[in-house]
Parts: structure tokens; sequence; C-alpha cells
């Protein structure tokens, strides 16, 4: 219990250093592009942000706020993934920002390699959403919104893989409300949104 008290409290405080981040001005793309490039970002995330690895989610046009809670979330710990550990490893705050900057200044852009569109399947996952109310947070569009992630134009595999593990509580966020939206969803469902949302 105490572990979870104290995860818990760090994770706000990384969601508190997001919102009361400098202002947009201060980030820079092209410092960022710099770090992008010596930290090997397109190795898995692809050129221009668009990944073309399976499970890597694409970063092009990802919400900046978004992007940097998570980098921050990686650089402390508070999320384990072992693939980010040495990307971020010594990253300052400015550092951090600058990439974010970097990968949310280019265009969103669906995964070229996706397979063909089942409209279907589609219809079930854009039905799912309406009744799960996913554009609330993520807006109609589904671009996001400051941290809460743009999850139109992302890898149907990606997408998959996270909303089983939000189901599943395997994944860790700044609140449970992922968590409690796919409570119960079966595995068909999350594959007919995670297509309706790759496609869109």
């Amino acid at each position: 219990m105490r572990l979870r008290v104290t995860l818990a409290a760090a994770v706000m405080a990384a969601a508190f250093f997001v919102s009361t981040a400098a202002p947009a001005s201060a980030q820079d793309a092209r410092r960022g592009a710099a770090l992008a490039e010596e930290r090997n970002c397109a190795a898995c995330h692809g050129e221009r942000g668009v990944s073309g690895v399976p499970l890597m989610p694409s970063l092009a046009g990802q919400q900046p706020h978004f992007l940097t809670l998570q980098l921050i979330l990686f650089r402390e710990g508070l999320r384990p993934v072992p693939a980010m550990a040495e990307p971020v490893r010594g990253l300052t705050d400015q550092q951090v920002e600058d990439i974010a900057a970097y990968f949310a200044a280019y265009p969103s852009a669906p995964d070229p390699e996706r397979g063909a569109h089942d409209a279907a399947l589609a219809a079930r996952g854009a039905q799912i959403s309406v009744q799960r109310n996913c554009n609330v947070c993520h807006l109609p569009s589904y671009a996001g919104r400051a941290q809460v992630p743009r999850i139109n134009h992302q890898r149907e595999d990606f997408l998959v893989h996270t909303l089983i593990e939000y189901r599943d509580n395997q994944r860790v966020g700044t609140d449970t409300q992922m968590n409690a939206v796919m409570f119960g969803m079966s595995d068909d469902d999350i594959r007919a949104i995670a297509h309706y949302l790759a496609h869109r």
C-alpha cells in the first residue's frame, strides 16, 4: 500500500511539473531535433516520428505536454519500459521539453504499412468509442489535448497492446481513468477500436 501511495505521489508530481512548466516558447524544436538524432529516436519511432516498428508508437503530431510527461516518467523510472531507459538517461527538464516540441511539430500521419481498412470492423470500433466516451477526453478528432494523447494515426498493434495493458491494470498512468474505461472490454472490441483509430 505504501509503495502504491508513493508511486501515485511521484506521478502526480511529474504531472504537476508539466502543468506548470515554462511557456511553449521556451521549448525549442531545433534543439529537440539534435537531441532526437543524438539519442537515435528514429530507430524505433521512425523518421519524422512515424513508426514502422511493431509495437512502437508514432510520435508525430503528438501532444507536447503528453510527450513531456511520458519522458519524465521514463527518466524517473516511474514508467518501467526498458527500451526507454537509456535514451532518457541524464536528460534535463529543458531537453525533455525540446524533444517533445520536436516530435509535436511534425504533422501526424498513419502508418504507411498498415493493413487494409475493414469498414465493418472500423464501424464497430467507432460505435464502441462513442459508448466509452473516448471522444470526450481525446476530442472528437482523437487528436488529444494537453496531457491526453493523440490516438488517431497511431499504430494499430500499439493501440491493441496499450489498451489491453490498461484493461488488465498493467500500465501506469497519471490516473486510473483509462483502466476504468477499459474495464471488461473484450479482445475483439479492443481490436475493433484500434482498427478504427489507426485508420481514422
